[in-house]
Order: C-alpha cells, then structure tokens, then sequence
C-alpha cells in the first residue's frame, strides 16, 4: 500500500491543530478583556499613541491623566476644536471601568494654518491631546486585579493637500498600585501648551458687541508683556467668526481691541464666546495663550440654514467608524465593497498567484505524488476526472475556510494576516510531525497497513475520491506560508471587502493552485505522455521523502525563531519519539505490541516533559533577527519610519517571516546582492526589518495601511512623496532601479 490514509492522518492532525491551538494562541495575545487594539497606530500619515499618567498609581484622589498623542508626517495636520473655516476635530470615545470619570480634551493652543484662501486651526508636528480623570470612591478594582484596562476609540481628520478621516481602537494597560510616568514630560508640554485664564478681576471687561455683521471685541487682564504686540484670536464656537476674513486690532493701554466679521454660514448664535489669544509669532515658535470668555452684547443676524459635514465626508467617517469598531487600522469599509473592475483584477492576481504555488518546494512533493496517481490511472478516464475534481474541490474548500478564518480572526480584533497559523508554534510544531509521518511513509519506513486496523486502512482503497480530496487539503497546508507575486496585492484588498467578495478571491487563488492538476487530468494527452506504472513510481515516492524532510527542517528552524533554541530541541526529541514510535508500530508479530507499548509510553513522557517549551520557550530577543543579518539593518518599530523620512533620510523597510519562504528566498538573493547594498548606502538608506514571525499588532497595522495582508512586502519611502511598494519576488535590476530614482 503506497499511502494508505495519509491524507486522511493529514486533515486529522490539522483539524486538531487549528481547533486546539488556536484558542490558547488567541488567549495569549488578546487584551485582558477581549477587546482589539494596542497602544499605537501608524498610518502613512499620523502616528497615534494613547499614552497614560498616574504617578501615584491608579487610586481614588490621585491624579491620573490619560491622552492622545498625534504625530504628523511633514505636511500634514489634523484640527483643534473649533477647526476653522473646514475641518473636523478629534473625537476620543473612552471605555473606562467603574469609577473612572473622564473629563474632557484639555486642548493646547493650536496654530493658523492657511491652505489656498482658508484658515483652519490645528497642528502640525506633534501634539498631545490631554483628558484628566477622575477617580471616584466607586472604583473597586477587586483584591486580586493588578492593572485597569483602558480602551479608546478614536477619530480625527488629517489634512494636507487632500483630507483623510482615520479612526482607530487603542488599549492600555495600568498598573494600579505602581506609578505610570514614562510620559511624564508629554504631559507636562501638554499643560503648558493649554491657554490660561486672563485676570478674573477683569471679566466683566470682556466683551464682544454686535456690530451689523462684524463683533466688536474688548479683553482686559491680558499679561501686561503682551501690550503692544500684534495677537492671534481663536475662537472655541465654530462658525461664529469667519477664521480667513479681514479684521483689525488696537491696544488702548491694557485693554485689547478687535473688530472682527462673522461668518456667513453662521449656524449658533451664542450669548457668551470664548476665545482664545497668543503673541503672533513667526513659524511654531512656542508661545503661552490666554483664554477669555466673552459677553456677547446685541441681536444676532438672522443664521444661515445649519451646514453639515460634506456627504462625502460622512460616508467616510461613517465607513471608519464601522470599521474601526470591528477591525482597527483597516484603510477601507469592509462593507462597502469593491467596483467591478478591481474585484476583477484581484481575482486575476489571485489566481495568477496560486498558479505560482506550484512551484513553491513545499507543494512540489504532493504534486509529485498526484502526478504518481495520474499515471496509475492513465487508462481510466472517469477515475482520472472524478480525482482532478476531487482535489481541486479540496483545495478550493480548504483555502476558503483558511480565508473565513482568517477574516473572522480580524473581525474579532486579532491582528492577523495571511500565514497567520504560522504564527503560533503549537501549529508549527504540528506541521512538523504530519510532514515527519508524511516523509518516513514516503521513505518506506512504515506503511499505514501495518499499524492501523485492516477496516480503517482500507479507506483510501475504498473511497478513492474522498483521497483525492483530503490531497487538495494537504496541498493548502504545505502552501499557505508561501507568498508568490500578485498574491500580496489581492490578499491585501481581501482584508477590506465584504465576505462573498473576499471569499470569492480566496477561492480565485485555491483555483491557480489546483488549475494545472486539473487541467491535466481532463488532458488525455498528459496521462499518456507520462511513463506506463512501474518501478520508477517507487522511487519517485521515496525520493520525495527528502523534500518533505527538507520542509521539517525548515519548520524546526522557524520554530527556534519564535520559541528559542529550547522550543527547536524540544521539537527534534518529540520527533525522534514520533518516529520511534511508528516504527515499532510497524514491527511483525508479538513484537509490535511489547515494542509499540514501550514507544508510545516513551512519546507520551516525552509531550509530558517537552511540549511545554514549545510554546513557553523563550523568544530571541527584540531586534535579535533584524540584527542577525547584517549590521546595516535595524529592527523595525512604529513611528521610526516617519522619524526617519522627517529627517530627510530615506527609509526601506522589509517586511518579513522566519516562516516565509518567499522572504527567505530573497532575503539570500536580492537583499544580499553587494551591488544593491552599495547603493543602498551611497543613497543613506535608512534599512529596517520588521520580523513578523510572531505576531505582532503593530506590524499588521503597517501592512493594513499599505493594502497588504501577509509578507514579504518591500517598501521604501521617501521624503515628500508615498511610499513604493515593490514586488514580492525582488530582482536585482528592480531594486536598483528604484535606488537610482531616489
């Protein structure tokens, strides 16, 4: 019997796998409380950190400030509350447990930002957006809690050229009774950087007169080293004052002046305003403000119908909105879907890219034994169709359960992309054993015959088609950690459309990959081309035993990368235990009972003492991998590409897996290549790694924001302009061409 339930024995141990595994590997990298998020976002155009202040820990009369931090990329800005003459403010939404009350955003003084003939008022840089909370007398965290779990949900509109709403979901962990003050000094900017109330002894000074279309203004109190000098005015009701009209100012000793014109689509007529007022000062030159609130004296004009946000606009921020509440960092409404022809170029990418598949290492050897069964039935057209049917079946059905599963990880908040059961070591580990059986039946080392029962293994003879079927199921296994070109593109868009149309794209790529068996077996031509049945077909199948151990090795190796050098030799000894085991199972006579009871007791002591440290071995060290590779390359952590494009330098970062064949590939090849590094570093190229081996938020943010979905991705990015992102098979010429162009 070649292979006698193997497929079966495979889609076993998978279905175990998936099941087992998983919901430990979601545990461990959940927030406490189920909830998605993490404390930073990046998108290619803000860097968001929710950052927290509790120097005396989290207790009742203590302070404790929590805070939003934007940072913008050069040329962009997002907006203060009263945004100007267009513009949105941020919003920040908390969820916060019992007796935590927040207050709201202690707003710094923002600056006039002038785009065409508009005024807005907001910030550039980086800012801080600061809530002070309350802890009351309610908060009864539990004798046994150690941290508060904090959640926020967040918008805001950032601007240069053109404006994109951006949402995203933040957690955060605190200590309750050790202090929290690494952002200290954030928040002490952030308090100085609020304006100040202006003298009370002169509030009823304050005044703003109507004046036909136009507010007469007088403020008294102002700090006595602003008399004289030329001020800016802020005003906290939108849509009062137009931000961009002309208007005129005067100092009569302390008292300040202002004749200033409404706006037109003006829509609150307010009996007190409150302003804001600073030294107008070249560039973002820091600077105090000083807050004033106004008696408004007289009738307002009648106001213009009220003006609601752009329905464009809207439907962004709507289409946000519902995303970010399922899925942080997505860049486009996952229920929107997409137009006829992007679907269409996605499918097309799709399966171009499981055509590529095929020539992946892993695959060759399933193929190589689908082609051994081809021959067998060269004469039996029905049963040559019925078994290219079959697979393809298996492959379509199995990619796109690997698809909703992956789509329903996201939805739930896991920061996950394509590979992603690569990401956890108990899957890896499980891969391992099945392509270890799958390679000792291969070599000839034990047939499933001799240690099943005669009913069960004669399933495969049987039941030919359900064989054929559980093959395509086996072949998505070992394919999944692989990305072939057009792959990345299409995946990426899979992320963000409705399920039927990214179910649709998955079962486009199970189609490439299963296209050239099945067209083969509908191929009269192609049976008969192949070599009648004979020895030949023995050797192929032992032959192919060393690319499925090749794969184990490479398995073992990812493993080390995510578990230590204690995970990989916990592994090999399981292996071992494995082996010995289906060989004394496959012993003649009384033998294989005394033998076989000894193996499997000696595996079990072995799971026992061993598997734990396949999940629990420690990991490399941060950066350990980055670093690894050469000494020009530095680990890759959020905001250190904006940090680094801000200072001018460009920035080329790779996006990669210990498990990712593809990236390994180049990794060796192109990234090696000592023509391309040397122009690397005649252009200064800033290179970082991001290693996505384990799983990490923050990098599957990154590769949300540039449409992927999985590695490799290669992107540089440069001073003033989007980033680029390259093929996922680099080639020399390529990079260097790119190079040049920088």
């Amino acid at each position: 019997m070649h292979q006698r339930l193997l497929h079966r024995l495979a889609a076993t141990l998978l279905l175990a796998a998936a099941s087992a595994p998983w919901s430990s590997a979601c545990a461990q990298f959940a927030p406490p409380s189920g909830a998605p998020g993490s404390s930073v976002l990046t998108t290619p155009h803000v860097r968001a950190e929710l950052l927290a202040h509790a120097p005396q820990g989290v207790a009742p009369g203590e302070p404790l400030w929590l805070g939003l931090s934007l940072t913008h990329q050069p040329g962009w800005h997002s907006y203060w509350k009263n945004p100007g003459d267009s513009g949105l403010p941020t919003t920040l939404d908390w969820v916060l447990p019992a007796g935590l009350d927040p207050g709201e955003i202690a707003w710094p003084l923002p600056g006039k930002i002038r785009v065409g003939t508009l005024t807005n008022y907001g910030y550039e840089g980086r800012v801080l957006l600061s809530v002070p909370v309350t802890v009351g007398s309610g908060f009864a965290p539990g004798p046994l809690a150690q941290d508060v779990h904090v959640r926020l949900h967040a918008t805001w509109l950032v601007c240069s050229k053109e404006c994109i709403p951006e949402a995203g979901e933040f957690t955060l962990q605190l200590p309750i009774k050790s202090s929290t003050a690494l952002s200290a000094a954030a928040f002490e900017a952030a308090r100085e950087a609020q304006p100040r109330a202006v003298d009370s002894s002169s509030v009823s000074d304050n005044q703003a007169r109507l004046d036909g279309n136009a507010l007469q203004i007088r403020v008294a109190g102002l700090p006595a080293a602003l008399r004289g000098r030329t001020l800016d005015l802020f005003p906290e009701t939108p849509a009062t004052i137009a931000a961009a009209g002309p208007w005129t100012q005067s100092w009569n000793g302390s008292l300040w002046t202002a004749r200033l014109p409404l706006s037109e689509p003006r829509s609150s007529s307010p009996t007190a305003l409150p302003v804001v007022l600073a030294e107008r000062t070249p560039g973002s030159a820091p600077r105090p403000g000083y807050r004033a609130e106004l008696q408004v004296l007289g009738a307002w004009p009648s106001p213009a119908p009220e003006v609601g946000v752009p329905p464009a606009l809207g439907a962004a921020l709507e289409a946000n909105a519902a995303r970010a509440a399922g899925l942080e960092n997505v860049p486009a409404a996952a229920g929107s879907g997409a137009s006829l022809p992007a679907l269409m170029v996605a499918l097309l990418g799709a399966l171009l890219g499981g055509l590529i598949l095929n020539l992946m290492p892993c695959v060759l050897p399933v193929l190589a034994i689908k082609v051994s069964g081809l021959a067998r039935n060269a004469r039996d057209r029905r049963a040559r169709r019925a078994d290219g049917v079959a697979y393809t079946a298996g492959v379509l059905l199995c990619f796109m359960a690997l698809g909703a599963l992956m789509l329903g990880l996201r939805a739930a908040g896991q920061a996950v992309g394509w590979g992603f059961q690569l990401q956890s070591p108990a899957m890896v580990a499980a891969l391992a054993a099945l392509f270890t059986l799958i390679a000792l039946n291969l070599a000839g080392v034990f047939r499933f015959g001799q240690i099943l029962p005669t009913s069960l293994a004669s399933v495969q003879a049987q039941h030919p088609v359900a064989d054929a079927f559980l093959g395509g199921v086996l072949a998505v296994a070992v394919a999944s950690p692989c990305t072939a070109p057009f792959m990345g593109a299409s995946l990426g868009l899979a992320a963000t459309l409705p399920a039927p149309q990214a179910l649709a794209v998955f079962a486009a790529l199970g189609l490439g990959l299963a296209l050239p068996y099945l067209a083969a077996s509908f191929a009269p031509g192609v049976a008969r081309a192949l070599p009648r049945p004979g020895a030949w077909m023995d050797i192929l199948r032992k032959l192919m035993a060393f690319p499925m151990l090749a794969t184990v090795v490479w398995l073992v190796w990812v493993l080390g990368q995510q578990s230590g050098i204690d995970g990989a030799g916990a592994l090999l000894i399981l292996l071992l235990g494995l082996g010995m085991l289906v060989w004394a199972l496959a012993l003649p006579g009384r033998a294989r009972l005394w033998t076989g009871t000894a193996a499997g007791a000696v595996l079990a002591l072995l799971v026992w003492a061993f598997a734990p440290h396949i999940t629990n071995g420690a990991a490399p060290a941060a950066g350990e991998s980055a670093a690894s590779t050469g000494q020009n390359w530095q680990a890759w952590t959020p905001g250190a590409v904006q940090q680094t494009v801000a200072s001018g330098r460009p920035v080329f970062v790779d996006f990669t897996a210990a498990w990712c064949i593809t990236c390994q590939y180049n990794k060796k090849t192109t990234l090696a290549n000592a023509a391309v590094l040397a122009d690397l570093a005649a252009k200064n190229v800033a290179l970082l790694r991001a290693d996505w081996t384990r799983r990490d938020p923050a990098i599957s943010a990154a590769l949300t924001a540039l449409g992927r979905s999985g590695v490799p991705v290669y992107v540089f990015y440069r001073p003033g302009r989007p980033p680029v992102v390259l093929t996922e098979v680099l080639r020399v010429n390529e990079v260097r061409s790119l190079i040049a162009t920088l």
